[in-house]
C-alpha cells in the first residue's frame, strides 16, 4: 500500500487509515495519515515549527519511506506533535514504534530492544522537561570519555564520565547527566557523584526504564564560548547480567572514548564495538576489541560522534 503526499487527491478511505494505524507498520501508518490529510512534506514541517518542534523534509520522508526510525527524544516529541497535527488518536504513533520490538540487529545474543530503547529516549525527554532542561541545553559537545566498570557478578557496577564543553549560550549553568540502566535497574537505589566542577542538584528518575537523570551545577555561569570541564560518576549495579554498553549520541560532536573494564574473577570470552545509525537500523562497523592486561579492559575511540548510537558488546561464554 503505497501513498504520494504530495498528491492530496489521493485520499486513503477512513477504513484503510484506521486499519494500518491499528496494525502499523509506523512508517505505512504515517505515510497514510499525512495522505488523508492532504499535506505536503513542507507543509507538515511548517506546522512541526509551529508546534516548537524542527524536522527536516528529508527526514520527515525517510519515516513515512521506513529508511529511518523516528528514536532521538527531539524526534519523538515530533512523532508527538504529529498526531495532533494529523487528527490522530493519542499515542496511535507512539505506539506504533514501541511495538515496533524485534531480535538483535545483528543476530549475537540478547541486545537492547528497539522498543525498550525508544521506551528509555521517552523517559529520558519526559524527566529533562521536569527537571526544565533541552538535550544540549546551551553546551556543544568537544570530548566526553566514559569509563564503565563490570563487576564480579558480572552486572554494571559503575560509571566515570569526564566532559568538555563549550558554551553557546549566555549564563549556562548546569548540566543534565543521565544514566540508561540494564533491564532491572533500579534508579531509586543508584546514586551519582559529582567529582570535579560541578556539584550534584535535583535527581529524577522513571522506575519502568531504570532511567535516571540528574541536574549537575557549575560553580560559575559560562559566557558564549566558554569551555568547561567537569566530571561524574553513576554506582549502579541494581541489574542482572550486563552484556553490553551502548551510548546514544545526543548531542552528536565532539570526541567520545568509551572504555570498559571488567572484574578479574568475571573475564568475558570476547569483545566487539558496533554502532547504529539508529536503533530499528542494523548493526554496522563491527570490529574485535582484545582485552587488555593488566587492566583488563577494553576501548573504543570515535574522533567526532555522529548521531545514533555507539557502543561495546561481550559474551561470557
Amino acid at each position: 500500500m503505497r501513498y504520494a503526499t504530495e498528491h492530496p487527491d489521493a485520499v486513503p478511505p477512513a477504513a484503510e487509515l484506521d486499519s494500518v494505524l491499528r496494525g502499523g507498520p509506523f512508517h505505512v501508518a504515517l505515510r497514510a495519515a499525512i495522505a488523508a490529510r492532504g499535506l505536503p512534506l513542507q507543509r507538515v514541517r511548517h506546522h512541526l515549527s509551529r508546534h516548537g518542534v524542527t524536522v527536516g523534509v528529508t527526514s520527515l520522508s525517510y519515516w513515512q519511506q521506513g529508511a529511518r526510525r523516528p528514536q532521538r527524544p527531539e524526534s519523538l516529541r515530533a512523532v508527538r506533535a504529529l498526531e495532533e497535527i494529523l487528527r490522530l488518536p493519542d499515542e496511535s504513533l507512539i505506539r506504533l514504534l514501541a511495538e515496533a520490538d524485534g531480535p538483535a540487529p545483528d543476530g549475537r545474543g540478547p541486545s537492547r530492544s528497539y522498543r525498550s530503547l525508544v521506551a528509555a529516549a521517552q523517559a529520558e525527554d519526559r524527566l529533562r522537561a521536569e527537571l526544565g532542561r533541552p538535550a544540549d541545553a546551551g553546551l556543544h559537545l568537544l570530548g566526553h570519555h566514559e569509563h564503565v566498570r563490570i563487576g564480579a557478578a558480572r552486572e554494571l557496577a559503575a560509571r566515570d564520565c569526564r566532559y568538555v564543553v563549550r558554551a553557546h549560550r549566555e549564563g549556562v549553568d548546569r548540566f543534565v547527566a543521565v544514566h540508561r540502566g540494564d533491564p532491572g535497574c533500579d534508579p531509586a537505589r543508584v546514586t551519582v557523584h559529582a567529582l570535579e566542577n560541578c556539584r550534584t542538584g535535583r535527581v529524577r528518575w522513571d522506575a519502568v526504564t531504570g532511567v535516571l537523570a540528574c541536574e549537575l551545577l557549575f560553580d560559575t555561569r559560562l559566557r558564549t564560548g566558554d569551555t568547561h570541564l567537569f566530571r561524574y560518576a553513576v554506582e549502579d549495579g541494581t541489574a542482572g547480567v550486563s552484556r553490553e554498553y551502548v551510548h546514544a549520541s545526543e548531542p552528536a560532536g565532539g570526541q567520545y572514548t568509551l572504555q570498559v573494564r571488567f572484574d578479574r574473577a568475571a573475564l568475558p570470552t570476547r569483545c566487539h564495538r558496533f554502532s547504529q545509525p539508529s536503533p530499528a537500523a542494523p548493526r554496522t562497523g563491527r570490529r574485535d576489541l582484545v582485552l587488555g592486561a593488566p587492566h583488563l579492559s577494553v576501548h573504543t575511540v570515535e574522533p567526532r560522534l555522529r548521531p545514533g548510537l555507539v557502543g561495546i558488546a561481550w559474551d561470557w561464554e
